[in-house]
């Protein structure tokens, strides 16, 4: 079965083709990174016009670096929740008008599972169930995967996402957006032990976390430097601010996992690329004995390739839509009815 996938829930217009949901025939991705690098952060309304610009061409190209033709589509998968309203929108009416022009299902995707799904493109042996880590710019969660369409929140972020307060801290040192990527290779050899960061505890909730503090923490500490002329120790300072985002993330990930006895976990999102986080999953897992899974760096960002994969299983599932399909820009990842959650 092959599924054309359409992605743009933020800054990236992705298109893919994917045979029956773990083989990727093409991935044609579009960024807006330099753009929005202009303004430190991404503008909806730019990237929605951007969108706009980019979707048709990467459809195109996703089919020719596949080598199939429009014919050879069985199905159209998009992200339809959560994102930029903007942005998800011009995905989602996108790929409703090429269903319809083609006659084939249209396979609404949560963009939570496309990136869990991510781990079944670089893992083709990983089966439900697992405990996964989801983190990125605009979400972090801990999710149960019970089955490929049965998910569970275990625990999530209060406030801000961890991804989000790693383009912040980068935007204030001047080191590039997104921030994810500078801050990891600025922390290679720095001292994670340097700079006192704060850790958060959410009272009756031990699973979910809260990144507000570490990022003001953060943020006050550089201005202070500034102001006194003092001269940060900057890969100290990035290694410390990743080892404190690392140190709210896998223990709550490693308790989650002890409570399900799964014995596999996984992570997933933008910032399941970061060294720090992924070399802690590695000897957490390791010390437990757990099988663990992360997904090529490649696919961590936005990509079309994880949506059609995890399509593939809406598919299989039932989980289809009409025209009427909406875009949301939050939607709980549990629901599998896309008309109300």
């Amino acid at each position: 079965m092959n599924i054309l996938a359409v992605e743009s829930s933020c800054d990236e217009t992705a298109v893919a083709v994917v045979r029956d949901g773990r083989t990727v025939l093409s991935d044609a991705i579009a960024s807006q990174i330099d753009m929005h690098t202009l303004y430190g952060g991404v503008v909806p309304e730019i990237a929605s016009r951007k969108h706009l610009e980019a979707v048709c061409l990467m459809a195109d190209q996703a089919l020719s670096q596949a080598g199939i033709s429009r014919g050879e589509i069985d199905a159209v998968a998009c992200t339809y929740a959560p994102g930029l309203i903007g942005a998800v929108l011009v995905g989602v009416n996108f790929a409703k008008s090429v269903a319809w022009g083609l006659n084939v299902p249209l396979i609404p995707v949560h963009h939570i599972r496309g990136h869990i799904a991510a781990n079944y493109i670089t893992h083709p042996d990983l089966e439900p169930p697992f405990l996964c880590l989801c983190v990125s710019g605009g979400n972090t969660m801990i999710v149960n995967v019970r089955d490929y369409t049965d998910m569970a929140l275990l625990g999530a972020t209060r406030d801000d996402a961890a991804g989000e307060c790693f383009d912040k801290v980068a935007r204030v040192l001047g080191i590039g957006y997104p921030g994810g990527g500078p801050m990891d290779r600025l922390a290679a050899g720095g001292d994670p032990k340097k700079y006192p960061l704060p850790r958060s505890k959410v009272d009756g909730a031990p699973l979910d976390m809260s990144f507000s503090g570490l990022k003001t923490a953060a943020l006050n500490l550089i201005h202070n430097a500034q102001q006194k002329g003092e001269e940060l120790d900057l890969p100290s300072f990035a290694a410390s601010f990743g080892q404190a985002v690392s140190d709210e993330l896998v223990p709550r990930a490693v308790e989650a996992a002890r409570m399900l006895g799964y014995g596999k976990v996984a992570a997933a999102g933008g910032v399941a690329a970061n060294s720090r986080i992924r070399a802690d999953l590695a000897a957490a897992c390791a010390r437990e004995g757990w099988q663990l899974y992360l997904p090529e760096r490649k696919l961590c960002g936005d990509n079309g390739a994880m949506i059609g994969c995890q399509g593939y299983y809406e598919y299989l599932a039932g989980h289809q839509a009409d025209l009427t399909l909406n875009g949301y820009a939050g939607r709980e990842i549990g629901c599998n009815d896309w008309r109300a959650c």
